[in-house]
């Protein structure tokens, strides 16, 4: 480059970024690309969030008519091929040649993890009426994520964090609770998949935020998808199950792959390279409105008025365990 066009290169930046006249500060130019990188972040959260809150309502549908094993080996298999089409044109493959033995142990790690939680969270899909209860139920993930901190990083909670905690559990409990029988039916069915299922995740999510950066996102969706579909494979041959399934099966898994071991986990993976995990959670504990509203259009179904209210207590709880760090109560004085 001349030293005249270099001379207009840097005009130029200047100009972009803080208009005519004003030179161009090192430290301002910094500020402008974290603020981008917060806003790419956010934006990775909401895509997630949306495409989560579909998983939902489209496993659900494809659940009223597979079993559980075919679902995910079809479910799974196309979580593959979408990864592939991404990863391939994308070279994302070549990250694998820089992955050392460490690395191998915490995807190991995390696929087992994933197996757990992902099968329990399945199970909570197909056991329970409305997909919108176990999306509120879910917000419990949160509280568990913290828990996790305090017990094993020596973490402390504040005030606010503890009076999440009592809105998430007490949402959980009105949203579960049955009238009537005795103390083993007192509980939705499935509940207990969706308490199993939050905690696993919020090992998971602890463990990828730990090493995210060393870690394409690419690789641990791909390795999260493989684990399972290869679960799925092994446990449908064992059992013989036939492979033919409907086409109204076929086309909600194929969609619902597409938005959920794809887009949902690699949009999370790459939000958390740009935003803090308590942030994405926030944006995250949204989905149970979205899958409310899915739940009504596709079903036509809605929970009763006090799960509805429990779900909100959910949402609630989770807010304030995930900003309670940053919140301060401060008397008032009289």
């Amino acid at each position: 480059m001349k030293r005249g066009e270099q001379g207009n290169s840097v005009i130029f930046a200047s100009r972009r970024f803080f208009g005519d006249g004003q030179p161009a500060h090192p430290l301002l130019n910094w500020k402008d690309m974290a603020e981008n990188s917060r806003l790419r972040g956010y934006l990775f959260a909401f895509i997630a969030t949306l495409a989560v809150s579909n998983v939902y309502i489209f496993s659900k549908a494809a659940l009223q008519e597979v079993e559980l094993i075919k679902f995910g080996f079809y479910w799974f298999g196309f979580g593959i091929l979408w990864n592939l089409l991404y990863d391939i044109p994308a070279k994302r493959y070549r990250t694998i040649a820089k992955l050392n033995r460490s690395t191998y142990k915490v995807l190991l790690l995390i696929g087992s993890l994933e197996l757990v939680g992902t099968t329990s969270f399945f199970l909570a899909i197909k056991t329970v009426e409305n997909p919108a209860i176990v999306s509120f139920l879910a917000n419990m993930s949160p509280v568990f994520t913290t828990v996790l901190g305090v017990a094993f990083l020596k973490e402390r909670f504040s005030t606010v964090e503890a009076m999440g905690f009592v809105f998430t559990i007490s949402g959980a409990f009105i949203i579960s609770y049955q009238k009537g029988g005795d103390l083993s039916h007192m509980f939705l069915p499935g509940t207990a998949f969706v308490v199993l299922a939050s905690f696993v995740f919020s090992i998971s999510f602890t463990v990828a935020k730990r090493y995210i950066r060393d870690i394409d996102p690419g690789i641990l969706t791909m390795n999260r998808i493989v684990f399972l579909f290869l679960f799925s494979t092994i446990l449908l041959f064992s059992t013989h199950l036939p492979l033919r399934i409907s086409w109204k099966a076929f086309w909600n898994i194929m969609v619902g792959s597409l938005l959920g071991p794809f887009l949902t986990v690699f949009s999370q993976y790459s939000a958390l390279q740009y935003i803090e995990a308590s942030r994405t959670v926030i944006i995250g504990s949204s989905k149970g409105l979205f899958v409310l509203l899915g739940a009504l259009i596709y079903f036509g179904t809605l929970p009763l008025p006090h799960q509805v209210v429990g779900g909100i207590v959910t949402i609630l709880g989770a807010i304030l365990v995930t900003t309670g760090d940053r919140i301060r109560i401060v008397p008032v004085a009289h």
